[in-house]
């Protein structure tokens, strides 16, 4: 799960982990030599969902706090490398993936417009509430972002290890004592690999060689070109890697430690955070947020309620 944030795992995790498990990739871009085509502005394997198909709520309209209604426009922060949820199309410009067609689809049905901003991702929540109305950008719940924001739950992912195709150097989910293995910055598929890593080392084996890099298309990248060994992502980026890289990059043991992603919005913005949920809620009953997923291969993933600060 891009339960991106730099907060760790617990230790059961860090066990998990060692055991047997979990991560992923996204896009790339061509590494040194030629090899497979890995670039965040890939073409996207889905239309952008059209959102003005939707009508607003007007109860859920009302919700919208007054400075984002008379803006009109719901600001979201989206860290744009993290294919299929949010990327960037092939002019390097316009963001595209199932988080964004979420963002799109309930900022329309709360009679806004959306506006997907980039940025780095661990910068993203501390700016909600200022620089952002919301956060949409493939956030895990977790307790230790429940202390710091709203968040409303509406997608499951868990997590998956790849290697390159054919598994080369032989890693081994059960074990990865001495590989050194690319993840994104700030996910919390770093925290649980920091976590291993001291594990390993607390057993007297060589520590797991963490790289972590800003964007996931580096990470995937840097496993194509041989940089390192594995990557580790969420289940549903690693699934689309493996994609887009035309089978230079595979999945390795199973997808584990599933969990909701959420969007997240400012602790003290409970209006906000209500209108959202309610919009959410409403995509779910009228099965357009299962549509989008569907596009981007990921309809299992839907959530069927949306709950405000789920407990985890």
């Amino acid at each position: 799960m891009r339960a991106r944030t730099a907060l760790p795992l617990s230790a059961v995790a860090a066990v998990a982990l060692l055991a047997g498990c979990t991560t992923a990739s996204e896009d790339l871009a061509a590494p040194a030599g030629g090899g497979a085509s890995a670039d965040a502005s890939a073409a996207p394997t889905a239309p952008a969902f059209d959102a003005s198909t939707l009508e607003a709520d007007p109860e859920l309209a009302a919700l919208v706090p007054e400075d984002v209604a008379e803006d009109g426009v719901l600001t979201v922060g989206a860290e744009l490398s993290y294919a299929p949820a949010e990327f960037l199309a092939p002019d390097g410009v316009t963001p595209v993936g199932f988080d964004v067609d979420i963002a799109h689809a309930v900022a329309a049905t709360l009679g806004l417009e959306a506006e997907v901003e980039p940025s780095t991702f661990d910068a993203i929540i501390p700016a909600v509430g200022t620089k952002y109305d919301v956060g949409i950008s493939g956030f895990t719940i977790d307790a230790e972002r429940l202390q710091l924001a709203h968040m409303v739950s509406y997608f499951d992912a868990g997590s998956q290890l790849a290697v390159a195709a054919g598994n080369p150097d032989g890693v081994d989910a059960g074990d990865l004592c001495g590989t050194t293995v690319g993840v994104q910055t700030g996910t919390v598929q770093q925290g649980a690999l920091d976590e291993a890593s001291a594990a390993c080392e607390a057993d007297g084996a060589d520590p797991v060689e963490v790289l972590p890099y800003d964007s996931q298309a580096d990470v995937t990248t840097n496993l194509v070109g041989g940089k390192v060994q594995a990557m580790y992502a969420d289940s549903p980026v690693t699934a689309y890697a493996v994609e887009q890289t035309g089978g230079a990059v595979e999945t390795l043991g199973d997808i584990t430690d599933a969990a909701p992603y959420g969007v997240v919005v400012a602790q003290d913005d409970d209006a906000l955070a209500e209108a959202v949920q309610g919009a959410l809620q409403q995509l779910m009953d009228d099965g357009t947020l299962t549509e989008i997923l569907d596009g981007w291969g990921n309809a299992e993933g839907a959530l069927s309620t949306a709950e405000l600060d789920p407990s985890v």
